[in-house]
């Protein structure tokens, strides 16, 4: 089970020892020998280029919302440019869900699109999860978290808490997170800081994740120092991606090449990433978005390639249907040719920690 784990932190984050030993805590007998098959299985295909599949899946991600308060230029939440309706998670459904899987779930990803304490029963969902003692992540642009909502949050039970946080000084900030305010990321973070002391809480892991572009490429040091002097637990730089990456027409591509998933050629970009005709998450890590739709991973951003609809079946029935066959086979003969691979971070991730 410990490979299992590595696997997870590796897709997930930076190791820390505080968080790991969290997430130890919520393993059990049954969730442990779930996760030493689906990694068996997980070999066992890359082995012999047939997908085999045992166990449920180790972690997931769930969709609280598709709305979001900001228009990120590279965000498909941000641009509304979904396809697909937007909408608000059902805390009862949501709870029907969980009930399916939380004896095998390890790791819950409140995370897809939009930004999830725009969903009003958010927290409430966050509590039930914990309840089940699944390990809870989120991801938010922090403009919500208020007094209020960051005492609830810490009494949600909620594990992790990454504050998007691209840029020390407005002007630049706003550059990526058009329509945000600096002033409301760092006040919602001081107050994070302040409840979690305040209730002697060892939790949520929190962390600054900074969205390394070209606009803002000349602060990382500076957003080091200033997560040191709030008090957050880890600061990460994340590489961004770009849609139309050959020609880069937002100019978002960082001249720092560690820092950028594409480097740059005589006719423009290429992504530098290598796509090896395998791939972890299809055997552990689902999305489910907030109307009951189950996407290969966090890459299929419109829910384009829908493997199952959990209003139709249960989650048991679609993790082991065709649709799910057809895809992990068609992942071990050649992902180059799957569309939402060809932006993938993998092989490309920068994880630092202050």
């Amino acid at each position: 089970m410990p490979a299992v784990v590595f696997y997870l932190y590796r897709s997930m984050s930076q190791f820390n020892w505080n968080d790991s030993i969290n997430l130890f805590s919520k393993l059990s007998l049954r969730r442990s020998w779930n996760g030493v098959k689906v990694l068996s299985s997980y070999y066992i295909s890359m082995w012999f280029k047939k997908p085999v599949q045992w166990g449920m899946p180790v972690s997931i991600s769930f969709e609280p919302t598709t709305s979001c308060n900001l228009r990120c230029p590279e965000c498909p939440s941000g641009l509304r440019a979904f396809t697909r309706p937007t909408g608000m998670l059902k805390t009862n459904f949501f709870k029907e869900t969980i009930d399916q899987l939380h004896k095998e779930l390890l790791y819950l990803v409140f995370y897809f699109q939009g930004e999830p304490y725009l969903n009003p029963d958010f927290l409430e969902m966050v509590k039930y999860a914990s309840s089940k003692k699944i390990y809870t992540a989120t991801s938010t642009n922090a403009h919500y978290l208020n007094d209020d909502n960051a005492k609830r949050t810490i009494e949600s039970g909620l594990d992790r808490l990454i504050i998007s946080i691209d840029g020390t000084t407005q002007d630049v900030y706003e550059q990526y997170r058009v329509g945000g305010r600096l002033d409301k990321v760092l006040e919602g973070t001081r107050n994070i800081v302040k409840w979690k002391k305040e209730l002697k809480s060892n939790t949520p892991f929190i962390v600054f994740q900074f969205l390394v572009v070209k606009p803002n490429e000349h602060q990382i040091e500076e957003v080091r120092k200033l997560g040191e002097d709030i008090g957050v637990d880890a600061i990460w730089f994340k590489t961004a991606q770009v849609y139309d990456y050959e020609k880069d027409p937002n100019k978002l591509i960082p001249t720092l090449d560690k820092y950028s998933r594409y480097k740059k050629t005589s006719e423009g970009y290429e992504f530098k990433g290598k796509l090896a005709n395998h791939c972890w998450r299809l055997w552990h890590d689902p999305v489910i978005t907030w109307d009951g739709l189950v996407a290969p991973c966090c890459f299929d951003k419109d829910a384009q390639h829908q493997l199952g609809d959990l209003k139709q079946k249960s989650f048991k029935e679609i993790w082991k249907n065709g649709e799910y066959k057809r895809f992990r086979t068609a992942i071990l003969q050649g992902r180059k040719n799957i569309d939402i691979c060809a932006n993938c971070s993998e092989g490309t991730k920068v994880w630092e920690t202050a």
